[in-house]
This record gives structure tokens, sequence and C-alpha cells, in this order.
């Protein structure tokens, strides 16, 4: 369990309507002036960049009966956003769309050469890609070249030349109009079959469709994807989420909760990225993203629970793979720092035998242990592979640290070092050949040791009081969200007395708590901290925490997620 120094958030004013007081502080310290509207009505209209001539084109194919050709992304954006396209255009009328997903070893990411050759067999009249293609320069012109017009729709963020696509949607391309440039892939998707029902309606077609039926898909890729939780992302979110609680949803989705043992009334946007979207990931880091795509677009429930099944296992044997290579990943970052004088300011960790659809978790692990940017790769084929293949790396990043902007610098000064890069500010992905390693990890190093890092600080919402520890609080809270990304789900802070502890699942600390300022006692829970089971801990006990209802056998209590150990607690921000 990290320990960490604590900033209280500066108090906001009591929102008008909240009628919890935390949920109403929580808000408020979030920057909302008014309890939030997630209605409908309230979505920002579809004015992206590009909408226009992406709708004209795919209209024009649905009137001609031409094939449409979906290619998606292997991860859970990608694969929401595919089964949403194929799910979306059908509903509207097109009966001729295929669907195709990339292959992270035999093709890598994107719209590479190999991919659009094995598009162009298919003979379609439009190629559609999804939650990618912005950088997919080679595969577009090898498409046009063919006679295929190209619609790309993603949110990554372009480099310097755009693709010379038919129609461009991308929230982040420059002077975009869209007013939020944190949709995910599949939101872009979303927004790509409102203009094409709008426009079948302008040429006199019925085009009834709800797509709002589809927001489901929206809300699982979009938490999965770790977006941006703005407004507008939130009410997708919302709108997806009540149609799951209502089991008004894919049946995929709800084989991919139910799976896991959640039961769907009360799935929240937590369940989506922490247990649904991984098993859609598993299948696209272990073996074939499209058991995904199937199980997305299955309409019977018992088929769409086999293939859940199957990405169950997937997941089970991603998580085993996981821990073994991030194990080896401490190690490794351990001897880097015992040969240091001070402290490493990043990592640039690789393995022979690492499996290159995992190093993002173990990048991700390591940085959220270390607080420092870390770079984990692995060849890009065989995990045999003795450093002949090419090496594929997966990048995360602290707060402050923009990690795609540094490989744009690192490239920038040095040349042909790395083949390919882009992402996020907080993850990114990298190739290049292995003798160009050293040259590439002496780069790295020497970049981030001229970084700086401040202290390993959390915001909590405050100390809660003895009446406020109480169940009708945490579902306040609940029915607040969704939380995530960018619109932090409330964390709190505060002192116990530490009344029982104990080891379950083999690796969870189990605790029984006592509020020094008064009331009850309350379970709580610490995940992945069962080594603090025998040790000393102070008295008394400041953590931070998450509150939450346990469910178990048809029985509701309040429970403590806890979070961190508390060592200091800093002024709030002015």
């Amino acid at each position: 369990m990290r320990r960490v120094a604590v900033v209280h958030r500066m108090p906001g004013r009591d929102l008008a309507g909240c009628t919890s007081r935390v949920v109403g502080r929580a808000l408020a310290a979030r920057g909302a002036t008014a309890v939030p509207d997630y209605s409908l009505k309230s979505l920002l209209p579809p004015t992206l960049g590009g909408l226009d001539a992406a709708a004209g084109l795919l209209a024009d194919c649905i009137e001609d009966d031409r094939r449409i050709v979906i290619v998606g992304d292997f991860d859970a954006d990608g694969a929401t956003g595919t089964a949403l396209a194929v799910r979306g255009l059908t509903g509207l009328g097109a009966t001729n769309v295929r669907w195709r997903m990339p292959d992270r070893v035999r093709h890598g990411y994107g719209l590479g050469m190999k991919l659009a050759a094995e598009c162009v067999d298919d003979a379609p009249a439009v190629v559609v890609t999804v939650d990618h293609g912005i950088s997919s320069l080679q595969g577009v012109e090898h498409l046009r070249a063919a006679g295929i017009e190209v619609v790309v729709t993603d949110h990554h963020l372009p480099g310097p030349e755009l693709p010379r696509a038919s129609a461009i949607v991308n929230p982040n391309c420059p002077g975009d109009p869209f007013p939020s440039r944190n949709l995910a892939g599949v939101g872009v998707m979303f927004y790509t079959l409102i203009a094409l029902r709008g426009e079948l309606r302008r040429r006199g077609r019925k085009a009834d469709f709800r797509l709002d039926s589809l927001l489901d898909l929206v809300a699982l890729g979009s938490v999965a994807d770790l977006v941006r939780l703005d407004e507008n992302n939130r009410r997708l979110v919302h709108q997806g989420l009540r149609r799951i609680q209502a089991r008004r949803c894919a049946p995929g989705i709800a084989a991919l909760l139910e799976v896991a043992g959640r039961n769907l009334a009360h799935v929240t946007a937590g369940d989506l990225g922490f247990v649904a979207g991984p098993r859609l990931n598993a299948a696209g880091r272990l073996d074939d993203i499209s058991i995904g795509i199937r199980c997305l677009l299955e309409d019977d429930f018992g088929r769409a629970m086999a293939l859940a099944e199957q990405l169950d296992a997937l997941n089970r044997e991603r998580q085993a793979i996981q821990a073994e290579m991030v194990e080896t990943a401490e190690r490794l970052a351990e001897d880097f720092v015992s040969g240091l004088a001070g402290t490493a300011g990043g990592f640039c960790l690789h393995d022979s035998q690492w499996h290159a659809g995992v190093v993002g978790l173990v990048a991700s692990r390591i940085c959220e242990k270390t607080r420092r940017p870390v770079v984990a790769l692995a060849p890009a084929g065989d995990r045999d592979a003795d450093g002949g293949a090419e090496l594929k790396g997966s990048c995360r990043s602290p707060a402050g640290v923009h990690m795609r902007d540094l490989l744009a610098e690192l490239d920038a000064a040095n040349p042909g070092l790395i083949d390919r890069f882009g992402g996020h500010a907080r993850a990114a992905g990298l190739s290049l050949t292995p003798d160009c390693l050293p040259a590439f990890r002496a780069a790295f190093e020497a970049h981030v040791e001229k970084l700086e890092f401040g202290r390993d600080e959390v915001l909590s919402d405050g100390e809660l009081s003895a009446s406020e520890f109480s169940l009708e609080t945490a579902q306040a809270l609940i029915d607040a969200g969704p939380w995530g990304q960018g619109w932090d789900e409330p964390l709190f802070d505060g002192r116990f007395k530490v009344l029982d502890r104990r080891v379950v699942g083999s690796k969870h600390l189990k605790l029984l708590l006592e509020p020094v300022a008064g009331g009850p006692a309350i379970d709580a829970i610490a995940f992945r901290a069962g080594d603090l089971c025998h040790q000393e801990l102070p008295e008394p006990l400041h953590v931070t925490f998450r509150l939450e209802l346990n469910r178990w056998r048809g029985n509701v209590t309040l429970q403590l997620n806890i979070q961190h150990m508390v060592e200091t607690v800093v002024s709030p921000p002015r």
C-alpha cells in the first residue's frame, strides 16, 4: 500500500438540489456549479469536423447496397467501437457490412500495409477505421490507390501529417469545432452514426433506429479506455449504465459482467473498467480480439455467455502471465536503482521472454508503484524470441509527465531511433529494433533525469463525520456517478483504531476499524496489501478510503476500500 501526502480539496458551496451534503461537497470540489444534467437532450450536438463527408459516403453505400468494412483496434475501445459500428450501420439499413480486426503480432497497431491488403481482398466500397487510422498514412494510401474510400474515425493525437482519407472524424484534429476532445474511439463512432442517421433522414429515408440503444457499448468502451470523463462523456456513460442496470444491453455485456459474478442491477462505471474491460482486452493481448467482437455482437445470451467464459479464461491466463512479468520487472527496477546514486528518474525495462500483449499492464503497475515514467518492452513476435524480433513497448507516466510528448522529443533529438510511436499524455506505445534498445534506454533515462517530480500526493475530499459513515451516504455517492478518469471517485481520509485484521483471498487485507472521531466499527478491505497483516501499523492508522456498499448473500453492509497510508496532510491549494 503506497504511502502518500494528502491534500484536502478546497471545500465548495453546497449545490442546490443535492440531497447529500457529502455528494454536494464532492461535486463542488470538482468544479460543478449545479447537479449535473445527464439527460440525452443535453448531449453535445454532432459538430465534429468530417462528419458530413463521412455520413455522405456511408449513406451512399447504404442506398446502393455497397460493402462497408469496419476495421477496429485490438483493445476494448476498438472492440466496442467495432460492435457499435456493425450494430448501428445494420440498424440504419446497411445490408453489406463486414468487419476485420488487426492481430497484435501479425499486423501490429493500426491500419498497416498487411491489414490494408487484406481489406482490399474484401472488395469494399468504403473502409471505416475505429479507434485508429490517424497515423496510418501508408495503409490509407494503399486503399485509396485500390479505388477504395476510407473514413478514419479516431481520437488519438495526430502527427504532423494526416492520412489522405476520404473523411477524417477526430476531435483532436487541429481546428476541429467539437467542444470536447475527450471522446473515446467508440464515442467518435457513435457521433458518426448520429450524423449518418441525420443524412439518411435528409434523403427521405425513415432511419428510425434508436441509436441510444447502443449506449451500453459506448459506456463500456469509454470507461475501459480511460478517457477523461468530461461532462459529455459522463452523460454517455451514465445513459449506458442505466441500460445495463435495466438489462437493456447487449447480451455480451451482460455475460461479461455476470461471468465475473456482478449483479447487473448494481453495476457501476468501476465494474466496466475493472471487470468487463479487462476481459475484452485479454483477448486482444493473448489471442484474438475477434472473440470479444463476436461476444458483443451475439444476440443469444447462451452463446454470448460461452464466449464470455472464453474471455474469462483468457483473462485468468493474462493475470498469471502479468504476475510473473511484474515480478521480473520489479527485480529489474530494483537492480537498476541499486546501481544508481540517488533516486531513479525513470525505468526502461526489457525481457526477451515477456509477452508483448501484457507489457502495458506491467508498465502501469511499475509506474503506480514507483511514481516514475516507465517503458516496458517485449519482442513483437513469439515470447521465446531472443532479441531478433522487433521490440514493442508500452509507456506509462505519473501525473505531470506527458508521455507522448516525451517520445516526440526523443524522436526529434534522435532521428531513426524510434520506428513508430503514439498515444496520450499518460500512456503511449512505441516500437524499435533490438539493436537500438541501448541507445533508446540511455536517451530516455537522460531525458527523464531532467524532469522534476513533485511529492507523491493525492487529493482527498476530507474526513467524514460519524453520521456520514452510512449506507445512505455510500448509495448517494454511487448515484451521483459515473466517476472515473478526470472526475475522480470521491476519496476521503481518516484516522482509525485497528480492532482486527486478517488476510483474505491469499493477498488482501481485511480490517475492522473504529473511527477515532467516534462512531461504530466499520469493515474495510485493502487489496493486495496482505503483507501488512503481521507488520506493525501506526496507531491511530491514518488512511485514505472510498466509501462503498458490500453486497453479500442478500445483505448490504458499509465497507471502506482502503487506498493509501497517509504520511502527512498538506494544506489545500489556493
